[in-house]
Order: C-alpha cells, then structure tokens, then sequence
C-alpha cells in the first residue's frame, strides 16, 4: 500500500525562501489557485525555464510546497494552521523549525533522512552522503529514486543552513543550531514528529531528543503542558516515562 509513509515524494531541492514565499501567499488569503500561479510565476526563471511539459521540474516543486504549507493531507489540517499561525507571530529567523516540523509531517520520507543525519552526527564530526543514503535505502528500497530524494533532501538542509557543505566532496557537518524553549512551538514539534510515525505514538523523551530534530535543542516540557498545547493525550508508563499518542479527529 502507498501512502505518505512509504513513498518519496519529497524528491526536489526545496529553498526557504521558496517555503517563506508559500506561507505568505497563504496568509495573505490567496485561494489554491491564485497561490499555485503565483508560486509557478515566481519560479518560472528559476526551475524548468522555457519548458512546457505538463509535469516538469517547476510544476513538481509546486506539489511539495503546496502540500506542505496549504492541502493534501487532510490529517495535518489542525497542525498546518497552527504553524501558520506561529509563523505570522514569530520573527522570521524562528521559522525554521516550523517549516521542519511541517515538511516532516507531510514527507515522513525527511523525517527519516534527518534522523539518520542526526545518529551519525551524534557519533561523528560530519557525515556523507553515502552513510545516509546507504541507510535510508535500508528502509525505502535499493532504488536510484531514494539515493537522489536522499541528496536533494541534504541539499534543502544546506540551504535552510541546518547542514555546511565542506570542501570536500558530499561531506556535511553541523550548521545553525538553535535551542528552542517556547513550549507551543515544542509541543507543536512534537505532535509533528508523531504525524510522521506511523502508529502516531511515541515516548515524551524520545521526541525530545529526536535525532530527525538534530539541528534545534528542545527544552524540557511536562507531558500535562503538551497535552494542553497539542492534539496528544498522555499514558502514563512509569519508570519508562510518559507515552504521548496522537489524539483522532
């Protein structure tokens, strides 16, 4: 079966600006139409100048930025609005972690490139192309498509400044790292992070120090907080610590 937790999907290299430029055109009220124009005049000199095939590289691009920030996973409808809304609040050098925690939820496929990114980061300097791709094909198949959806994945972190790219060929260390401690935006990466699980449940701790969040350092918030703050409902475990699971519409 296919569905967002199996498949790519997320196969471009996608710029922040290119994210900024959605959300504000979704803020500003645009209708689906008028953002999905609006989106392919503003990269029409930059992706697939000059083409008219009905599916090239800008109307692709288009797919990913729609439906991340506007439709097509009726489940994030809740998430995507409440990130909208932190977005237009928050400066604009805090958007990172949102536009992450929404690409996530809509692509699991990131999650996945990211969270490996993040194991090997926590046992060396920097990372290779090849370390992640070898792992994520461990998951998603020995397909030529996951090799290049892993690289342009790494390619949009460089650009959202999360990775650097060293000298070097493919090898990556740490970018920008930022310590996070609003807890509606940490309890919002953390519902998240469960729309990316496939059972929609995972421990409190566990999603606090996700290796897929690598580049932000989350402060600690009580369960009774994030079940406050987010659509999660908390059980109770004991020495194992305090479950959150998704909560069904």
């Amino acid at each position: 079966m296919t569905n967002r937790f199996t498949q790519i999907g997320f196969d471009r290299q996608i710029l922040l600006e290119w994210l900024e430029y959605t959300v504000n055109l979704i803020l500003a009220g645009n209708s689906r139409q008028g953002v999905y124009t609006a989106l392919d005049e503003f990269l029409s000199d930059q992706l697939a100048v000059g083409s008219t095939a009905k599916r090239n590289a800008r109307d692709k691009t288009i797919t990913i930025l729609m439906r991340v920030w506007f439709d097509g996973v009726p489940e994030l409808e809740s998430l995507r609005a409440r990130g909208l809304e932190m977005i237009r609040l928050l400066p604009i050098e805090e958007h990172v972690p949102i536009h992450w925690g929404m690409s996530m939820a809509a692509y699991p496929f990131l999650k996945a490139v990211a969270d490996n990114i993040g194991r090997l980061l926590r046992l060396q300097d920097s990372v290779t192309s090849s370390q992640v791709q070898r792992r994520v094909r461990e998951k998603y198949g020995e397909r030529e498509t996951v090799i290049r959806a892993a690289q342009r994945v790494m390619y949009s972190f460089v650009n959202w400044g999360v990775l650097e790219k060293e000298a070097k060929a493919q090898v990556y260390k740490p970018g920008i790292s930022r310590h996070i401690d609003n807890p509606e935006l940490i309890a919002w990466l953390v519902e998240a992070l469960l729309h990316a699980n496939p059972d929609g449940r995972s421990l409190l701790n566990d999603l606090l120090q996700s290796p897929a969040l690598f580049p932000f350092t989350l402060a600690w918030v009580p369960p009774n907080v994030i079940e406050e703050l987010a659509h999660v409902q908390v059980a109770h475990q004991g020495l194992d610590g305090d479950l959150l699971i998704l909560k069904k519409d």
